[in-house]
């Protein structure tokens, strides 16, 4: 006798972020329908978003849930806790600043921006949301950083330095972006 209900569990982690009850006023009543935004990630660096839009709760999820699982964004990860280096992203009037942290800082960051570094496996970093706290905008203005985000041993390849050198030239741009932090 075979059993059903023991489905393989994904390795995959889902957290919702944002849910809308949107109704639509139409000449027979009202529509009601929902739209959820959900984060999806496997705990060794990949990660995705999804919007979805249904009739009932479970099926904007389930619709999220599959569109996260289709763009899955690869962060490289330092020593599996932490980025490698530090990054600013926006998008819209909101703006991210990413800094790597040393061992045993923990997630410090907003909300939003803290469910995607515990679904990713991301353990230390320190994350500054500026301007709009739309959870839209900013999980779209972190995707941005993340993705343009690129191995240490990538940069050191493409500039034909070694990966030291990257890190001393990353310095300067240290101090650039202090004061965003204050």
């Amino acid at each position: 006798m075979r059993n059903f209900n023991n489905k393989p569990e994904s390795e995959f982690t889902e957290k919702v972020i944002a849910v809308n009850r949107v109704t639509k006023v139409v000449a027979g009543g009202k529509n009601l329908s929902f739209s959820a935004l959900v984060i999806v990630g496997n705990g060794k660096g990949q990660v995705g978003f999804g919007k979805g839009k249904a009739k009932e709760f479970s099926d904007a999820v389930k619709k999220a849930v599959s569109h996260a699982k289709r763009n899955l964004v690869k962060i490289p990860i330092k020593d599996g806790r932490t980025i490698s280096y530090d990054a600013v992203g926006d998008y819209c009037a909101t703006q991210m600043v990413l800094r790597s942290a040393p061992a045993g800082t923990g997630i410090i960051a907003g909300g939003h921006a803290r469910s995607v570094f515990e679904v990713a496996g991301i353990h230390d970093i320190v994350c500054k949301s500026i301007g709009s706290n739309n959870p839209y905008n900013s999980i779209y203005a972190l995707f941005k950083v993340l993705r343009s985000m690129k191995t240490p041993r990538s940069i050191s390849n493409k500039r034909g330095l070694s990966v030291s050198e990257i890190y001393g030239q990353q310095e300067e741009h240290i101090a650039k972006y202090a004061k965003l932090m204050k």
